[in-house]
């Protein structure tokens, strides 16, 4: 039988839970925010998220930002690895008041910004990779994690996302993006945004994957045409 301490113990617990409510998390995906033209697209894995603000009609890239974070008290804490507007803003961390309810998030900045959660949807090669090497693989030398330049390869959702950047002189190199799928062994990407050349928006490319002991092997033409071969390592 409960004692009546043990019942005021529970009582009081059960009115702390309600009244302060446990601290907001933020579901792992992708969510879009589409105002006047501009889609804001997030990337957001545990502790990790990406940021990006391109037009569609007609094409323009705008800006991306992306690192790990955390949530403390209703604020999304971010240390940026890369920030492509970094030479004019000079952020290199960022805190940002959100709130979360079924699916949509509410970062509530300067201009606050409602997304809209995407169905989820996995394949076969959703997660950050970084590149490592030129292939094929003959025992050359590897860049890894520990090289602060470092080109990252986000896929999460049917959503694609790479960025050449460097974490140590915070120079920002590039970024493309859009949608991507991968299927017994085709990769196709179809590129929404792309930094370097707005005219590039459009192009799908296709290439022959393969997965061999955890890496990425990835073969095909760049988007200016020429034959490539490259190997990922996916980040842990």
């Amino acid at each position: 039988m409960i004692s009546k301490k043990c019942l005021t113990t529970l009582s009081l617990y059960l009115l702390i839970v309600i009244c302060f409510p446990v601290n907001a998390q933020i579901d792992p995906g992708i969510y879009i925010s589409d105002v006047d033209n501009v889609r804001h697209e997030l990337k957001i894995t545990d502790g990790y998220l990406t940021h990006s603000v391109f037009e569609s009609t007609p094409a323009k890239f705008i800006k991306t930002t992306g690192g790990f974070y955390t949530v403390e008290n209703g604020t999304l804490n971010i240390k940026l690895e890369f920030n492509s507007n970094f030479e004019n803003d000079g952020q290199k961390e960022l805190s940002i008041p959100f709130s979360m309810d079924k699916g949509q998030l509410t970062l509530k900045g300067d201009s606050p910004l409602v997304f809209i959660q995407s169905e989820p949807m996995k394949q076969e090669l959703d997660g950050q990779w970084l590149f490592a090497t030129r292939g094929p693989d003959t025992g050359q030398e590897r860049r890894g994690d520990e090289n602060p330049r470092k080109t990252l390869k986000y896929l999460q959702g049917g959503r694609f996302q790479w960025i050449a950047y460097n974490t140590e002189t915070f120079k920002f190199h590039g970024t493309g993006g859009g949608s991507f799928s991968s299927q017994d062994g085709i990769y196709i990407e179809k590129i929404e945004y792309f930094s370097r050349d707005d005219s590039r928006v459009g192009a799908e490319l296709k290439f022959n994957y393969e997965l061999k002991d955890g890496d990425w092997h990835h073969k095909g033409k760049n988007s200016r045409g020429e034959p490539m071969y490259e190997i990922w390592a996916l980040r842990k």
